[in-house]
Formats: C-alpha cells, structure tokens, sequence
C-alpha cells in the first residue's frame, strides 16, 4: 500500500520558518540544491517513526484568510500538545483549533506557522475524553 514518504512546507519567508520549526520541534534544516531555495528538514533519526521533509519558498500568493485549506495537513506527536501549543503562540504562531480531546486517542489542536500554514499537534492519551 502506498505510504505518505515526504512533507513540504512552503513559505514566503524560509528563515522565520526555520527559525520557528526549529525551535518547537527540534527538527534540523539543511539547504539543497540553488542557494536560497530548498531546504531538507530532519525530524529525527532515521531508526525513529515519522517521515522528513522540505522547506521551499512559496510560489504565488500567501493562504487567504478564512479560505478552505487547500493541502495536506501534518501532524505532529509532541510530549505535551498544551506545552507545544504555548511554546507554538510564543514564537509567533496563531492558534487555528483550540485544543480537546479526541477519546480514546489523546489531544490535538492546530496552529498557523508566522506564513499561515496550518499544523496539527497531538498529544497522545488513550485516556483522552
């Protein structure tokens, strides 16, 4: 079956979104190919569960305000999705979803990175009601 092997965030401002993903999750940023306009993120070991992903510069206009999503979604696993989520609104992020329970799952909100695209942030709880 196929699986998801890849993610890609796009941004008119590459650096704030270094800077911001690096500082919430840890994950590591290497530039590839031209100069300036791809970057290959690391999310953690190889022998780890989860998938690595890239950083390119936005083409065309910014997420619209109040428009429907328009890509795919990723999700994060973090220690504490609360934790996550103020760390998240401190280093520019904008909540999308407040945060709750998915029973029997754990706990998700979603936040806005500083261009707009939106994450998820999960906290897993089997307790979760």
């Amino acid at each position: 079956m196929p699986r998801v092997a890849h993610f890609e965030i796009h941004g008119s401002n590459p650096e704030t979104l270094i800077a911001f993903y690096r500082d919430l999750f840890g994950w590591a940023f290497d530039g590839w190919g031209p100069q300036g306009g791809y970057w290959m993120i690391r999310t953690g070991a190889n022998d780890e569960p989860g998938i690595d992903g890239g950083l390119t510069l936005r083409r065309g206009d910014p997420p619209v305000e109040g428009a429907a999503v328009n890509a795919y979604v990723c999700t994060v696993v973090v220690p504490s999705a609360r934790d996550s989520l103020e760390k998240a609104l401190a280093l520019g992020g904008v909540q999308a979803v407040p945060l709750s329970a998915v029973p029997g799952v754990g706990w998700l909100c979603y936040v806005k990175d500083p261009d707009g695209n939106i994450l998820g942030i999960m906290q897993s709880d089997t307790a979760a009601a």
